[in-house]
Parts: C-alpha cells; structure tokens; sequence
C-alpha cells in the first residue's frame, strides 16, 4: 500500500498502514429534534437539550455535560414520544448539520459524559451512535477536526445563504484509522493538550474576574494606597475634561482608494478591542504633505464615536508607545491631555474603562438605529482623579494584572498551532 497511508508523525511502537474506512462504516444515525431557542431555557427542567449553535461557538471537543453550560428544554413542550435509546450516550457524537460559512459546518462534539442525565440533540444536528468496539473514546472528534476531513465535509455541504449536509453522503466520507491501541494513544494525547489549554483559560478567566474586581473597588476608592511614607494619600479631586485636554479628529476626505499603504493609522478596532494600542495591527492610509490632518502622539486617548449599541459607543484605548506619523480613524476621535502631571496616560487606560466612567460616557450616545457620542457633551463632563503618584500605584498593579493575563493568552496561542500542527501530522 501507498506510504500516503502512514501519518508524518507517530509513536514509535505502531508501524503499519491506515485503514481506509468511512463514517456509517462504524456510526449509525439516531433521530434528534428541530426545538428552536424559544422553546429552551436555562433555569429549570428534567431534560436538557444541545443546540446546533452551541455546538458552533460554546461546547468544547470532548462534552461532558458537567462543565458546559447546557439549556433544558421547556416544560410544556411534550417530549413523551421520543425513545429511550434515542437520548444521548456516551460516545455519541453530535453534528452541527447547517451553519452560514464553512467554517462550523459539520463542527461535532463528542460525548464524553453525560453524568446519567437526559440529554437529546437537537436543532440542525445529527446524532451519530458507534456500531463497534473498533473506535476509541475521543478519537473520531479529533479525527473529524483535521485538514482531510473537514475538507471532505465541506466539499458535500451544500446550499446558498445556509449550508447544510445530508447524512447519506456524511456516511460515505473517506476517513483513514489505525488500529484501536494507536487510536486511543493519539486521543489520549491530544486529551492531554486540551486538558492543558482548558486549565490555561480557566486560569486567563481567573485573573480577568480579579482584574475586573480589583478594578472596580479602586475606583470606587473602597482601596487606598498609602504614601511612601506610611501616610495617607490626599482625596480625590475632581476635573472638568475640558479643563485638562482638549479633542482631536480623526482622518477626513479620505476615499476607499486612500487606503491600503502609505502612513500608519489607528483602526477602530484596535481602540475597541483594547485599553492599549496594539501597535502591531495598524491601517496604512496614503497623507499628502499638505494634507490638514491630525497625527497622534505617545499619551493621546482614543475613543470610538459611533456604534450600533450603546454600550460600545466611547470605547476607549491609549497610545503607550512613541510611533511616527501615526494618524486615527474616521469614526473616532482623540482626546489629548495637557499635562501628565494631572492625569498620567497609564492611569487614562484604565480611568476610562472603569464602571463609573464607562456609565457616564456611555449615556453621551445618541440615535436610534445607530448611537453617536459628542465630543462637545465629552468635554463638559468630569472625572474624579487622584494625585499623580496613587495614579502611579494604580496602574501599577492593573498593568501587571493585564501582562499576566496576555502571557497566559500568548501560551493558549502556542498551544492551540501545536495542537493544530499535530491533527495534520498524526493523521492521514
């Protein structure tokens, strides 16, 4: 046979070809339900249903009912005509069946414990069951996750706006296996990596609850530093902004045909996703030299003027860092201190998106379909600040929180482009 059937990367006690198989060689399919969300909930209920789009965005590889978040289905809605052997089991998998890109399409779980609960499958999925003792617990999930066969899932998905698959053609994919002792070490393996991102983000969502938490009660000055010298820092003042600094605008006259090179610009974005600029992630936008605009500096806070919900609108970031020629977006405006010594740029990171600030700024949005936020209303409001060095000491332990939290992100990264190399390498 061809040495295509052998895996790049392999324990070295197995040796040997894959077999060549398909999906309804070793699954058959059970009927599962077309409950819509408005039928679900999540306080209360004897049977718990799994939903095509939890399975896009929520429930990790392996399911165990006991860490997910699972919504029971409503007490009037009558379930008495569905059979026993038609509720999910251990081993089951469960397909995402219709999705709008290639992306989820044919995304599956599989059911690692179910903890003796009821559980259906339910809208736009399939309920796939092992006919044999050939497949080992976990593997199929991690086998259906690589390169070859999602691209075989998605070369039978069909439809326009929405795409979806028939279980006759999801049964007759190729796949390609190895014996059951080299199935459960792969699993196994690979088990031990998800468990290890797992424990990673649990701890990343540690550190952000602590964060958030820390946060909020500094701002409410519920904590307070003390001096070097054991005494107690001055009250709070209060500034009215427009006092302290003034606003900046973003790029104006500019066309779609502007953009692409050129200059550096700040995205939107990047003021959205972070109290920090990312300043590895800017747009180029062409600048004439007699071109009137703007460019921004170390210090300048960032904020978005416009969104479709409220609650977006005045998102704030800072520049930290000293970047040439450096210009903002459209939808966004500057606003630039006039002294450091008043309110200090680190400080500014987090002043703005603390819960008091936040609630003050996010009230100047206006419209109905689309909110906008003023900058004249920005300037006549106010912030209560704290003399520069506890402004220091605040940033301080809000920054360390914040370097935690990417290292531990940055790790979740390499550990996923590992995990994905190895779905290429240690399959056929």
């Amino acid at each position: 046979m061809s040495e295509q059937l052998k895996p790049e990367l392999r324990f070295p006690e197995f040796d040997g070809d894959w077999n060549e198989t398909t999906f309804d060689s070793h699954y058959s399919f059970k009927p599962t339900n077309s409950l819509s969300r408005d039928k679900l909930n999540y306080e209360a209920g004897t049977v718990k249903n799994i939903h095509y789009g939890d399975i896009h965005t929520e429930f990790d590889l392996l399911f165990d009912v006991t860490e997910e978040k699972v919504p029971f289905i409503n007490d009037e809605v009558n379930i008495d005509n569905i059979d026993d052997e038609n509720y999910v089991q251990k081993g089951d998998l469960v397909i995402a069946d219709a999705s709008e890109d290639y992306a989820d399409i044919g995304k599956s779980i599989e059911v690692i414990n179910t903890n003796n609960e009821r559980i259906l499958a339910g809208l736009h999925t399939f309920l796939a069951r092992k006919d044999d003792d050939e497949i080992a617990e976990g593997f199929f999930a991690f086998l259906l996750n690589t390169y070859k066969a999602r691209y075989e899932i998605m070369r039978i998905a069909q439809g326009t706006k929405v795409l979806g698959l028939s279980k006759n053609r999801l049964g007759k994919i190729p796949l390609y296996i190895p014996e059951r002792a080299e199935q459960q070490k792969i699993a196994n393996f690979l088990k031990a990596i998800d468990k290890r991102i797992k424990l990673l983000k649990a701890k990343k969502d540690a550190l952000e609850d602590y964060k958030t938490s820390i946060m909020q009660k500094l701002f409410a000055q519920e904590i307070r530093f003390k001096q070097d010298d054991g005494t107690d820092f001055p009250e709070w003042k209060q500034y009215k902004l427009g006092d302290i600094g003034s606003t900046l605008n973003g790029l104006t006259g500019k066309t779609k045909d502007d953009f692409g090179k050129g200059y550096p610009y700040i995205q939107y974005m990047q003021i959205f996703k972070n109290s920090k600029i990312d300043t590895g992630d800017f747009g180029y936008v062409n600048i004439s030299p007699d071109d009137n605009q703007t460019k921004i500096k170390y210090g300048d806070i960032l904020f978005t003027t416009s969104s479709e919900t409220r609650e977006e609108v005045g998102t704030s970031s800072v520049l930290l860092e000293q970047v040439e020629n450096l210009y903002l977006n459209s939808f966004s405006f500057g606003f630039r201190l006039d002294s450091f010594e008043i309110l200090m740029p680190e400080f500014a990171r987090y002043l703005f998106r603390s819960y008091d600030v936040r609630k003050m700024v996010v009230r100047l949005g206006q419209g109905s379909t689309r909110y906008n936020m003023s900058k004249v209303a920005f300037m006549k409001d106010s912030v209560t600040l704290p003399v520069r060095e506890e402004q220091e000491k605040i940033a301080s332990i809000l920054s360390n929180a914040d370097e935690k939290i990417k290292r531990i992100f940055e790790n979740i990264d390499v550990l996923i482009d590992f995990k994905q190399s190895l779905l290429q390498k240690m399959f056929v």
